[in-house]
């Protein structure tokens, strides 16, 4: 199997279309579609059915796919091993990152990584959880740099790097706010959130980790919110909780900025979400890569307020 052809064929897999996955590749659709029936017509069987939706695997095709798939892990394994061993320190890793809140993070880590890896590139991808594990599974990322829950960890490997409690966002001069009490060990009061259960919520849009979360936590404690809106932002969220418009579900890192008009609460099962890195199983981390997660690592946990309890996950 040709390497080239390989890449192709998972490329266009990936993507399910000619023209988008000759793009990823750099050279043109007529370039592809001809690399494409010249290995078909090698194999002596088409491996996508070809249609105006765009193309898709025959069972062929699959069976071509699994195996292109373990060839370039076998390659980009290899590759990261000579690399440490040679003491090469070029290359490329590709990483994944959340999406609100990676800018912020990749804007902490890459000055100290390129200082120690100047050859190395580093690709970026902001995409979601399920996304960044699907593309670990596809070998797309090298890394990734996640927030989630412990039910949705994949097979692969992760490196529980933080915990970050969430909090309970209200404006500042709501009645509830006189309602809590202090919290032993926490930084903020305990509110019980069913002293809202008539309140209107602004919440992260449905699918997310976030949203999850908080649907978790309303129905713990026995009711469904008055969802005034949803939304993909948590600034959003903050500045309408700032204008006293709603009541709203937060990370605690949202607390460390200075926001007007805003009181932050635990709740009383202190929930929360893990900080990993994670990346595909038996896969070979090169040195570069420890780093990179040892720089996350710092980042999550300074001026962090404390994690919850540790339940025994």
């Amino acid at each position: 199997m040709n390497l080239r052809d390989v890449e192709s064929i998972v490329k266009i897999a990936q993507e399910g279309n000619i023209a988008r996955a000759a793009e990823k590749l750099f050279i043109t659709p007529s370039a592809l579609t001809q690399q494409l029936q010249h290995l078909e017509e090698d194999i002596g069987t088409p491996l996508f059915t070809r249609s105006r939706k765009g193309c898709t695997l025959t069972d062929a095709g699959a069976i071509y796919l699994e195996s292109a798939k373990k060839l370039l892990e076998i390659r980009r394994d290899t590759y990261n091993r000579l690399q440490d061993i040679s003491s090469i320190k070029k290359g490329t890793l590709s990483i994944g990152l959340p999406p609100e809140r990676g800018v912020e993070m990749f804007r902490y880590l890459y000055p100290r990584f390129h200082k120690q890896y100047p050859g190395i590139t580093i690709c970026v991808h902001e995409v979601n959880v399920l996304r960044q594990q699907s593309m670990i599974a596809d070998g797309q990322l090298d890394l990734g740099f996640m927030t989630l829950c412990q039910h949705q960890k994949t097979a692969d490997e992760y490196q529980v790097l933080h915990k970050e409690e969430i909090l309970l966002a209200l404006p500042a001069a709501h009645p509830a706010c006189r309602l809590a009490v202090p919290a032993e060990n926490r930084p903020f009061p305990l509110l019980d959130i069913r002293s809202l259960a008539k309140e209107p919520f602004a919440l992260i849009f449905n699918g997310s980790t976030l949203r999850d979360l908080e649907n978790r936590i309303f129905q713990e404690a026995g009711f469904a919110p008055l969802i005034l809106f949803e939304t993909a932002r948590l600034s959003t969220i903050l500045a309408m909780a700032s204008d006293g418009v709603c009541c709203g579900l937060v990370p605690a890192y949202t607390a460390l900025k200075s926001l007007p008009k805003i009181a932050f609460f635990t709740l009383p099962d202190q929930p929360f979400w893990l900080q990993a890195a994670s990346y595909k199983k038996r896969s070979h981390l090169t040195q570069a890569a420890r780093f990179l997660i040892s720089s996350v690592s710092d980042y999550w946990n300074r001026e962090t307020f404390g994690a919850p309890p540790d339940p025994g996950q």
